[in-house]
């Protein structure tokens, strides 16, 4: 009877995905932060073909349907919203694609605020560190509740609220950190060998990464954890503080820096390429090549050093090929992760969504970079002895080391 139970449960599921499909098909649009009106105009252009497919698998559903409704023993305890998100999840996860995902309108929300780097949490960049299995801190944001309460680069996190994490799961923690403002959440983290807990209460954070310090002879450094909204912007204003403390040459460190907003990737990248200068190329399921220039004259003209590792991905790779296929800046390091594709995001009329893979983009030189990564004109790796890679000190960092040796000659 359990069996019986739980193949009917199955079938359910795949009734409200048949419909839910349709209404997909029928009422998809564009998402106000990305922008791309050939997408759209391909989804119209397919409804009546999607439609017509799907009607033997509506025709068989709907007797199924029927059976459920006649035989389910607990048909009055069914949550439709649930089994609605759980059938497209799942539909949408059969793709195999990892960075395509539905999110139910639940979570939309907080899913576009971290978009544009505005949400309730505690204020900490994390990354997945496979080599101790251990999700860990590389940035406490400056003067959120992460930093105040004592939480370090580097930190190893080990439980929340009692349940432990491993690096498997940064989505999963991700998500559970964020909450109310005024809520708390517990931490337990590791840091030289000893476990430390931390009461942290969730306050509204407004992203503002850069980070910047003058280097010995006059050398800029910037350091930029992610590509959240207005992060070009205050680049701009960020090199333009240093220049006016005596900077004469510049660093860029993308390390650990999992990307973002493309645009600004793309934005600080024509604030230094010549004007006409080719960024990056995408091509997406068509077959059809948009070649994003550089529009404007630029204004950083200076030796430039961009630092980058294996977790340097996505809009950060952009960066970092653009400046180096165009020959305007040196890359140090080591290879980049290799996220060569653009997810755009749709906003169903119900307030869930759906990001979707849509294109492929290529450096100036016309390679590839999705699973290849992108490879420094210098490679220089962070020696093995180094107790935690996550929070060198300028002495430990022999990649800016290097940097700053290049600068110099």
């Amino acid at each position: 009877m359990e069996k019986k139970s739980q193949r009917i449960y199955k079938t359910i599921m795949l009734v409200v995905l048949t419909v839910f499909i349709t209404f997909i098909i029928t009422s998809l649009f564009m998402y106000k932060y990305i922008e791309n009106n050939t997408l759209y105009g391909l989804i119209k252009q397919n409804q009546v073909a999607s439609s017509t497919s799907l009607g033997d698998i509506d025709s068989y559903l709907k007797k199924i349907k029927s059976a459920m409704t006649n035989y389910y023993l607990w048909n009055d305890k069914i949550d439709d919203q649930a089994l609605k998100d759980g059938a497209v999840e799942g539909y949408v996860a059969a793709l195999g694609d990892e960075y395509t995902q539905y999110i139910p309108s639940s979570e939309m929300e907080s899913y576009t605020e971290e978009i544009t780097g505005s949400f309730y949490g505690i204020g900490i960049y994390m990354i997945a560190d496979d080599e101790s299995g251990r999700i860990v801190v590389y940035d406490p944001i400056p003067g959120t509740p992460a930093e105040k309460a004592g939480i370090k680069r580097g930190d190893k996190i080990i439980r929340v609220d009692g349940k432990e994490y491993t690096s498997k799961e940064l989505s999963d923690i991700s998500k559970y950190i964020k909450g109310e403002q005024g809520t708390k959440v517990n931490l337990v983290i590791e840091r030289d060998g000893q476990e430390l807990s931390f009461d942290i209460e969730r306050a509204k954070i407004n992203t503002n990464p850069i980070t910047t310090e003058i280097l010995k002879e006059n050398i800029g450094y910037i350091k930029i954890p992610s590509f959240d909204t207005d992060v070009a912007k205050n680049f701009k204003q960020k090199y333009q503080e240093l220049q006016e403390k005596g900077a004469r040459s510049l660093i860029i460190d993308l390390r650990n820096n999992g990307g973002g907003i493309v645009d600004e990737a793309t934005e600080i990248a024509d604030y230094i390429l010549d004007k006409g200068s080719t960024i990056i190329s995408t091509v997406d399921n068509k077959g059809n090549k948009k070649v994003t220039t550089s529009e404007n004259e630029p204004i950083i003209n200076t030796k430039i050093i961009i630092l980058v590792n294996e977790n340097t991905a996505s809009a950060s790779e952009i960066l970092a090929c653009s400046l180096k296929d165009n020959n305007k800046a040196t890359v140090i390091g080591t290879k980049t992760y290799g996220k060569g594709i653009i997810q755009t995001l749709f906003s169903l009329s119900d307030g869930s969504g759906l990001k979707i893979t849509t294109a492929e983009y290529y450096t100036p030189n016309g390679e590839t970079i999705h699973n290849v990564g992108v490879t420094p004109n210098i490679e220089v790796k962070i020696p093995d002895d180094v107790k935690n890679p996550y929070a060198l000190s300028n002495e430990e960092d022999s990649q800016l080391y290097k940097a700053i040796e290049e600068l110099t000659k």
